[in-house]
Parts: C-alpha cells; structure tokens; sequence
C-alpha cells in the first residue's frame, strides 16, 4: 500500500469546509437559521457592553468583566459564523491556508477568554459574599484590569504557539474538513507528518483553557455553598446566592457542552456529530448569555432601559 499524497505546508492553497449538511435543498434552511442567531448575539452581547458602560451604577467588577465576556462572546462567534454563511451564500466552502489558520487562532484565543472571564467572574462572587469587608481592596479597579490583561495573555500566547506550530505541519492532497470551521484536530488528522508536538499542545492548553479555569470556578462556588448555608435566615441566604445564579447557569451550559463533546468515549465521536455538538457551545450559549444576565437582573432592566430612552424592552418583563 503505497503512501499518501504529500504536499508542503507551503503549497497548500486552502482547505474544504464540509459544514453541517452538504445537501443543497439544506443550504438556505441553514442560512436563515445562522444569520438570525447571528445577529441575536451581535446585537444581544452589544447591548450588555453598551448598557453597561452607559450606566455609573453598573461600573463595578461584577459587571465590568460581565461586559468583556460580552465582547469576547460576540468576537468568538465572529470568528466562524461569517465564514460559515458566506460559504452557504457562495455554495464555496472553501477557505484559504492563511485563513484557516487566522480563524484557528481566533477561536482559541476568544474560546480560552471565555473561559478565564468566567473563572474570574466566579473569584468575585466568592470574595464579594466570603469576604465582603475586603471586596473594595481586593476587587479594586486596577487588580480587576490587571487580571483582565492576564486573561489575555494567557490566552493569546498559547493560541499563538499553537498556530505557529501548525505552520510546521505538511498536510495530504486530501484537504476536507468535516466540520463548518478549522477545527485543530480535524486539520491534524489531514497532515503526513509528524504532529506529536501539536496534540502535546493541544492538551497543554485544555489544561490551560478548561481544566485550571473550572477547578478556579469550582473551588469558587464550593467556598460560597459553605458560607452561604452558614447564614441563618432563608432571605439572607437566597440574596447570597441569587447574585450568582446568572454566572453559575452560564457555567453549567458552557463546560456541559464542553465535556458532553469531550468527555465521551472516542466510540461515541462522530465528525457529524462533534459539528452539531459545537455549535452549542460557539453560537448557542453566546446568543443566550445576554439574556441570561438580563432577564432576572433588575441593575440590568434598568439599565438597558435607559439606553433606550427609559422606554421598557418587549423581551424584559
């Protein structure tokens, strides 16, 4: 049996976007129902950061990280979904090497930034009901910035990295992608060379981007139950915790559709289904955020009413 075709990283022009069907009767169904989510996320995430930067009494760090994991949101959804729906319109999906490799690094910088957001988001929950008496010391504007900017570096330098290394790697004549975007390891599973150092990377940074941010969030969330259940009135006790339960849904939806892709058995994994899955997570969840922090949030009621004239929003009761 001979030995797969082989071209130089050099060579490649580009790469196939098999997307989600690849049925024509299918494309504008497809079309209609991304745009629509699209642009929900766009203008949804866009009104919580203008909202938020609008209203003095949203200038706190609960809301301050809330409207850069707003940004982040919309950037992450960005890096994908106007690729996917032009490729629809176009009926061509393909995407040139540069730019499989420029939405790669996108998507893994924005994807990690989710993550450490709402790592730290989860820290000032913890110090706001475990320590209040230190919360103007220890949440102060500049350490809030300061853990902003090192969420971005950590975050942009591993998906640098990874990027560079993938320069490295020769791929075969056989260039489809089963997926509606250049997932990392649907494009290793293209290459004829050797790729141990970039799934070494690829697990670095799981480790970097899910499992440190989720044991930071856990360990959060373990020490605020303990406080919490050690107030004696019921009322104090659902005041605690209601300031959480926005950021602790946004958890759940996020890392359970994370490890409900990643955690099964590898027998389970379909490329079909590995598709289908991430769109929970790069489109669904970043539509959905706006109106999780907004529907039980009176601060940002208010807010988003002012922005609007102080006329009410049909969809905030």
């Amino acid at each position: 049996m001979g030995k797969p075709s082989r071209v130089n990283q050099t060579a490649v022009a580009g790469f196939l976007l098999l997307g989600l069907s690849e049925r024509p009767e299918d494309q504008p169904l497809l079309f209609g129902i991304f745009l629509g989510m699209y642009l929900v996320t766009i203008m949804g995430n866009l009104l919580i950061t203008l909202a938020i930067s609008s209203d003095p009494h949203l200038h706190t760090p609960m809301y301050f990280f809330l409207a850069n994991l707003s940004v982040a949101d919309a950037c992450f959804t960005s890096a994908s979904i106007p690729k996917m729906l032009a490729n629809i319109h176009t009926q061509n999906h393909t995407i040139s090497y540069s730019g499989c490799l420029a939405q790669l690094y996108f998507l893994l910088m924005f994807g990690g930034l989710d993550n450490c957001i709402l790592a730290v988001m989860a820290y000032d929950r913890y110090v706001a009901i475990c320590q209040p008496l230190h919360f103007s010391t220890a949440m102060r504007p500049q350490l809030c910035a300061l853990m902003l900017g090192i969420c971005w570096v950590l975050t942009n330098c591993p998906a640098l990295v990874h990027t560079l290394l993938l320069t490295r790697v020769a791929f075969c004549a056989h260039k489809a992608i089963p997926h509606f975007y250049c997932d990392p390891s649907a494009l290793l599973k293209l290459a004829c060379s050797d790729t141990r150092v970039n799934e070494l990377m690829i697990i670095t940074m799981g480790l970097m981007f899910l499992t440190a941010p989720l044991t930071l969030i856990i360990l959060s969330y373990v020490r605020i139950s303990w406080a919490v259940f050690g107030i004696s009135s019921p009322g104090g006790r659902w005041k605690a915790f209601s300031t959480c339960g926005s950021h602790l849904t946004v958890v759940l939806l996020f890392y359970g559709s994370l490890m409900g892709v990643y955690l099964l058995p590898p027998s389970t994994h379909s490329a079909e289904r590995e598709s289908r899955a991430a769109i929970l997570y790069t489109v669904i969840i970043p539509m959905l955020n706006p109106f999780i922090y907004s529907l039980r949030n009176r601060d940002m009621k208010k807010a988003l009413g002012k922005l609007f004239g102080g006329g009410k929003i049909f969809f905030l009761p």
